[in-house]
């Protein structure tokens, strides 16, 4: 009888963990567990094993990481899937191909479809695509494999954290809309969370799942080693309440042991498994009644704002960036605060912007990078920017950390600029915080600007409102900002960055990614002492802001080494022209 037929009258016991399993059994063997199949395949077996007699009556192969991702000889990762798939069909249990995520989002699709032809070719049914954080490439080889076998199951399973959200920030709503339910025979959750958070993410989308495998719990470290403590019995006891409400496969993920699997065994035979659906709730959109910004109001009144960016400083002394603060105040809309620019640490940006907003009584945007925080840092510091008064913030994917550094200083990049938004937005839809006004960067001194534009639009598909570009400094660089204003339903702000000197103009054209300093500009500074080069400064800012004001809606300064009167003069120049 298939899976699809037996599922009618009856229930699915997956099997637990293989990984942490695995390691409870052998703990000094450092081989990876998929490549134990070939050197080791009765540990392998011995592990299936121990799940049948615990009651399991589907288990997985032991292929997860069996990817060319993590295995790049392709010969030995055809020897693993075919080893695997024939350990694992021993048994009298349905068997179905594990399968993890593929690194490249890009060629999803041809990644898992080399891994599922070597299981085709061994004549497998089922498949088990899980611990995903995005659906990339699911609908397109869920039609693939339907094409080669009508009666393959197939199942995509995603882990997200508690609050329903996947390590890429995408929410599992969004992923089930997007997913192809006439190719793919069911959706589940596994990993990510433990029994007591999948219940409540169930609550809210219960009806759509079929398949559950949570962690057991969230793990410790003792000795180095992690470990889960979950108890078997309060694990059997939380899974029955969700299979009460119509779930038919349920197994158990990273930490879920034999003695778990046996205690939900015995559990489901004392228990009247009678199906009471779960009810889901509408996704409903909370409309903030709190105030925006003056700037953000400025904007959409068509007002010509100005926000000037200052850099934080780079030890604990505030003096000179308050004092510049209060010096802009009357002078321009908003201040914006970069986010340790260049991958240098500096005070943090979001603090230094509610110290301004509370203290100043002027509107911020702090920068926002991906590169140094994870979706929980991201999503703690954005609730406290907005309990301070913040409701406009620029997410940038940010700068690389220098490379003579990268030993001590990891970068985390788990989501770009563009996904930041998309996350954000979609917590905003949920409900699950008030609304901020997101704006992105826009490079428009890069050589192809065509792909600029096609990220620009991407951006604001995600959410965002604005964009601040990089600096004008050539005609190619206002050349590319018209095609911007033509082409993008955006807010624009037009970036302009005083050159001060010629050392600058030449440090800038050549080390600092995304400027271009023509030769024209360039020649202009040969020989000047530091006043002659600042009234150039000035002159050359003004005339560019004056040039550009057709074809942005704000403008965007940026202050060279803390110099926030050269702002001022700046400001004041163009305003008389």
């Amino acid at each position: 009888m298939n899976v699809k037929e037996y599922l009618k009258e009856n229930r699915l016991l997956f099997d637990g963990s293989m990984g942490t399993y695995f390691t409870s059994l052998h703990p000094y063997c450092k081989e990876n567990v998929e490549l134990v199949s070939l050197t080791h395949p009765n540990w392998i077996k011995e592990i299936h094993e121990n799940y049948i007699k615990a009651g399991s009556n589907a288990i997985k192969t032991n292929t997860f990481c069996c990817n060319r991702t993590y295995i790049s000889d392709e010969t030995v990762l055809s020897d693993c899937i075919s080893t695997s798939y024939d350990l694992a069909s021993q048994y009298p249990a349905y068997v179905f191909c594990d399968i993890g995520p593929v690194s490249s989002e890009w060629k999803s699709y041809e990644e898992y479809k080399w891994v599922v032809d070597q299981f085709l070719n061994k004549g497998a049914q089922y498949f088990l695509f899980e611990t995903l954080s995005n659906p990339i490439g699911l609908n397109e080889i869920s039609s693939y494999i339907k094409s080669k076998n009508k009666e393959a199951y197939i199942i995509c399973s995603f882990s997200i954290q508690s609050d329903g959200y996947t390590k890429e920030g995408i929410h599992i709503q969004d992923i089930i809309s997007s997913l192809n339910k006439d190719k793919i025979d069911a959706i589940g959750l596994n990993c990510g969370c433990g029994v007591h958070h999948m219940h409540e993410i169930l609550k809210e989308i219960g009806s759509f799942i079929q398949f559950i495998s949570p962690n057991a719990g969230y793990p410790t470290v003792v000795n180095n080693r992690t470990q889960y403590q979950l108890d078997p019995d309060y694990f059997a006891t939380e899974m029955i309440s969700m299979m009460q409400k119509g779930i038919k496969m349920a197994g158990g993920c990273c930490g879920i042991m034999p003695s778990h699997i046996q205690a939900l065994y015995n559990k489901i035979k004392q228990t009247s498994l009678i199906q009471s659906d779960f009810k889901n709730k509408k996704n409903i959109v909370k409309n903030s009644e709190l105030s925006e910004s003056d700037f953000f109001k400025k904007l959409k009144n068509h007002q010509k704002v100005i926000a000037v960016e200052l850099d934080p400083p780079s030890n604990w002394d505030l003096s000179k960036f308050m004092k510049g603060a209060w010096q802009l105040k009357e002078y321009v809309d908003a201040l914006t605060i970069a986010d340790c620019p260049i991958g240098r640490a500096r005070m943090d940006a979001s603090l230094l912007a509610c110290k301004v907003k509370q203290e100043c009584k002027l509107d911020v945007l702090p920068h926002m990078t991906c590169r140094d925080r994870n979706l929980n840092a991201t999503k703690a510091l954005l609730l406290a920017d907005y309990a301070q008064g913040i409701r406009d913030v620029l997410l940038i994917t940010g700068d690389p950390i220098p490379s003579s550094e990268k030993d001590e200083v990891k970068t985390v990049y788990q989501h770009n600029s563009r996904k930041l938004a998309s996350y954000i937005t979609s917590l905003e839809q949920k409900g699950l915080m008030s609304h901020f006004n997101l704006f992105g960067a826009l490079n428009i001194n890069a050589v192809n600007f065509d792909i600029q534009l096609k990220l620009a639009k991407e951006k604001i598909q995600n959410g965002m409102v604005g964009l601040f570009t990089q600096p004008v400094l050539s005609k190619e660089a206002l050349y590319n900002l018209k095609r911007a204003k033509e082409e993008l339903d955006v807010y624009i702000m037009g970036g302009i960055i005083p050159v001060v000197s010629y050392r600058n103009a030449i440090f800038m054209e050549n080390e600092i990614n995304g400027i271009h300093v023509c030769d024209q500009i360039i020649d202009l500074y040969k020989d000047l002492d530091r006043m002659q080069s600042e009234t150039q400064a000035i002159k050359i800012s003004g005339t560019i802001m004056k040039e550009i004001e057709d074809y942005v809606d704000g403008f965007y300064l940026m202050t060279p080494f803390g110099r926030s009167e050269l702002m001022v003069k700046i400001i004041d120049f163009y305003k008389q022209l």
